[in-house]
């Protein structure tokens, strides 16, 4: 600090009309203007958030500047080069948003609204650079998503966020006609799709096992979710219980429903393609009342598809209106529904290893039987879900926030498993299982948020919540019989179907019945303090109480189920440190512990397991461009997880122990658009996933792959005679990857290329979009996942998918 110059300071002032806004004074860098003539300071600032052109204008020449924060809230600045003094370089900054600076006192300004504005005022710039959509705009065409609530319940960006988060935009997902979440999770790095029967994905080396969040609450085992609804789907990489209880070390997916907008939308999409394909989708939204406190929002689904696997079809319904009420700029609540009917062919794990292989027989094969569902009960899934959240903002600086969700599932699960294959003759024995299973589950929180400053310095955002979650499971009463020759066996290179009503082949009574209940509760902290603008500080942690009852019985009565419980509770921490070098690069670390999954599956004997725990260390750098629609994050981390479960192989449909896993690599996503018409997401990563201490010690983790990356990259021309027409391709690929816990076999590595072509155009003022994507150009054959030598899936071969889009 030169001599002469007193130390900048941070305090809260009261200014005329701002009531109380925050004071903002940051180092004192400029020199005295002279007596007769305002000093004059070279800029060179992109546009970028108003905020932080404002910082870079106090920093540069040490003025103090006096503001509210809801008065450059979601404000862009244009971009500012040259040489300027500092009335001049706010002036022009401020000018395009309705608002001017008005010297207090000294080198002391505030900041205020145009209304109050001097005659004098510039008159407007235009802003350069495209600002920030609504996340429920329909129209926003925003590839990067720049701020996230997941990572830490507080809307923080990105850039001052210090762990991994990545995000599939909407845009990603109409692009590449995303239609489960499968096919959207396959953009982010380090996730894999899972081996389990329900929606989830593999995580740094860990299964999610069928748990998924959606808004912040979590919901269990569900297939085949919709995606129509979604404005986003993120993935927050590492140990999350801190905020969000019992999850996985690998990481957690939350799903990001679209809500209700202010301006008047209807759109109509039908999807149709190979293998007798047929999607059809609306999203209407708008506001409901004349003054726009009341939006609603509509988004229906229906699709109807076969497959390339012989025998199998699908037939899903989907309903999911929505309702935002804003009273006051105070309150706010939403109100959510969805209801969605699935009716399917069991095909999960289709085909099964020879060898250290998976067989060599056509991917279309049907190893089950052509016969079968058609005789029994067809598979079903009947979700209904309601939610409902609401925020109260007490002032600028304090909220509460309170959330509850009910899933109500119903399914009626019919097939034959696989019990035993004889590789020298590829005779392969089949059980029957069929039961009605039924699951609840209550979620709720309650958080409360708060922003203060300590010293002149230190700036807090903190956090203190309360959550809860109950799932009741009953499945059955059903059958599910023995290994039985004749009949119900199959040779997988010549199959014979049997052409045979199955059913008979069920046990004479009822032989199978189970339940399952959980139920924890968590108190939990969180501070986010900032230091000088730069300096990000994470602190949290969480106490968690948790209880689990699970029993069976083999006479399909629940009434002579024995439940064994199991309670526990543990403390777990959490920290992370980011420095914000320059506005577009970060610099964070941070160290979590996690209290994991209850290890909802169960042992042949019908003992339950001990919860599973994680423990992480993580450290990287993130990059976003000036405009911010470019993000990049490079990460390093090792998880340690223990008290792991795996299939037990004399038993497939039982887990056993497995004892510690550890995983360990780096990850690199980058995604946004690099012009306005040309839009990138892309990944890589290396994982390094293996059982360290147990039955496996040594083996990798099942599902796996060392080395996985992917890049989808999209341009559309906006002017000229190529007008409204656009290109984009993609390739995905997966290195080679265990197929069990044993390591008997492996998956081969694949890569798989991506293409489509559309043309957007309008009529009769509406925008209508036409569009082909095309899947496996190189018509490749892979599997994408495997559950255990007889559960392997195949990925589709050459397929095509076409749509047509109105927008009003």
């Amino acid at each position: 600090m030169e001599a002469g110059h007193p130390e900048p300071t941070t305090k809260r002032m009261s200014v005329g009309e701002l009531g109380r806004p925050l004071m903002l004074s940051l180092a004192a860098l400029a020199v005295e203007a002279s007596a007769g003539e305002a000093a004059r300071y070279t800029f060179d600032l992109p546009s970028q958030p108003l905020s932080a052109s404002l910082n870079s204008v106090a920093l540069t020449s040490g003025a103090k500047l006096v503001y509210a924060d809801t008065t450059v809230k979601d404000r862009r600045a244009a971009a500012l080069q040259g040489s300027y003094t500092v009335d001049e370089a706010l002036n022009r900054l401020l000018a395009a948003n309705d608002l001017h600076a008005e010297p207090v006192g000294g080198t002391v300004f505030a900041v205020k609204e145009a209304a109050s504005a001097p005659s004098n005022a510039l008159p407007k710039v235009t802003v350069t650079g495209k600002a920030d959509y609504d996340p429920n705009d329909p129209y926003n065409d925003n590839y990067a998503v720049p701020n996230s609530k997941t990572a830490t319940k507080t809307d923080t960006p990105i850039m001052e966020t210090p762990v991994s988060i990545q995000a599939v935009s909407r845009t990603v997902m109409d692009d590449q006609q995303v239609v489960t979440l499968n096919d959207a999770l396959k953009n982010i790095s380090g996730v894999q799709v899972t081996d389990a029967f329900y929606d989830g994905a593999i995580i740094r080396g860990f299964d999610s096992e069928g748990n998924t969040y959606r808004n912040g609450l979590r919901q269990a085992y569900l297939s085949n979710m919709e995606t129509a609804n979604l404005s986003a789907v993120e993935v927050l990489k590492g140990p999350a219980s801190v905020l969000y209880g019992r999850i996985q070390p690998g990481g957690m997916i939350n799903l990001v429903p679209k809500r209700g907008f202010k301006d008047p939308y209807f759109s109509v999409q039908q999807q149709f393609g190979s293998y007798d394909f047929y999607r059809t989708t609306v999203d209407a939204t708008g506001p409901l009342t004349s003054d726009k406190t009341l939006l609603g929002r509509m988004n229906i689904a229906y699709r109807s598809n076969n497959s390339f696997r012989d025998f199998v079809s699908q037939e899903n319904v989907f309903v999911a209106p929505t309702v935002t009420w804003r009273p006051t700029d105070q309150f706010e609540v939403n109100l959510d529904v969805e209801y969605q009917h699935y009716q399917f062919t069991d095909d999960e794990g289709g085909l099964v290893a020879v060898g250290n292989r998976p067989a060599d027989i056509p991917i279309n094969r049907f190893l089950q039987d052509g016969n079968y569902t058609s005789k029994l009960h067809p598979n079903t899934q009947d979700k209904v879900l309601t939610a409902l959240d609401w925020t109260y903002r007490f002032n600028e600086d304090w909220r509460i926030t309170n959330r509850f969700q009910y899933t109500s599932t119903s399914y009626h699960q019919t097939s034959l498993w696989f019990g035993e294959l004889n590789e020298a003759t590829g005779v392969l024995k089949r059980g029957v299982w069929d039961t009605a299973l039924r699951r609840n589950s209550y979620a709720a929180n309650l958080d409360l948020v708060g922003k203060f400053f300590t010293g002149d310095f230190m700036r807090h955002e903190t956090l203190v919540g309360f959550d809860f979650y109950r799932l009741d499971e009953h499945d059955g009463p059903g059958y599910t019989n023995g290994i039985y020759g004749g009949i119900n066996e199959i040779n997988i290179y010549d199959p014979q179907y049997s052409g045979t009503d199955l059913t008979r082949l069920l046990p004479p009574a009822l032989d199978f019945a189970y339940e399952n209940y959980e139920n924890w509760y968590g108190v939990y902290f969180q501070d986010q303090i900032t230091l000088w603008e730069k300096l990000h500080v994470l602190l949290g942690g969480r106490q968690d109480w948790a209880s689990q009852s699970t029993g069976g019985s083999d006479n399909g009565s629940f009434a002579a189920i024995n439940l064994e419980s199991l309670s526990s509770n543990a403390f777990n921490p959490r920290f992370g440190l980011l420095y914000q070098a320059t506005p577009w690069l970060s610099l964070y670390g941070n160290y979590v512990q996690s209290y994991g999954s209850a290890n909802s599956g169960f042992s042949i004997s019908g003992q339950p397991f001990s919860p599973q725990t994680g423990k992480q260390a993580e450290m990287g750098a993130k990059l976003e461009s000036p405009d911010k629609r470019v993000t990049a994050t490079l990460a390093f981390y090792q998880i340690y997880k223990d008290n792991l479960l795996a299939v037990d192989p004399q038993n497939p449909q039982y887990s056993r122990a497995s004892g510690q896993a550890r995983s360990r690599g780096f990850e690199l996503d980058v995604s946004g658009r690099i012009t306005e018409n040309w839009g990138v997401t892309a990944s890589y990563a290396y994982t390094d996933a293996d059982y360290v201490k147990g039955d496996f010690e040594g083996n990798g983790l099942m599902g796996v792959a060392k080395n996985s990356g992917n890049v989808w990259t999209k341009y559309e021309f906006s002017e000229g005679d190529l007008k409204g027409l656009s290109f984009g391709t993609g390739v995905y690929a997966r290195g080679q990857r265990q197929g069990d816990p044993e390591n008997s076999f492996q998956l081969p590595g694949y890569v798989r290329w991506d293409a489509s072509i559309g043309y957007s155009f309008v009529h009769a003022g509406a925008k209508i979009t036409t569009q082909l994507n095309a899947y496996n150009l190189l018509d490749q054959t892979y599997y994408d996942r495997s559950s255990y030598r007889l559960g392997i899936n195949a990925g589709a071969p050459l397929t095509f998918l076409g749509s047509v889009r109105v927008e009003y």
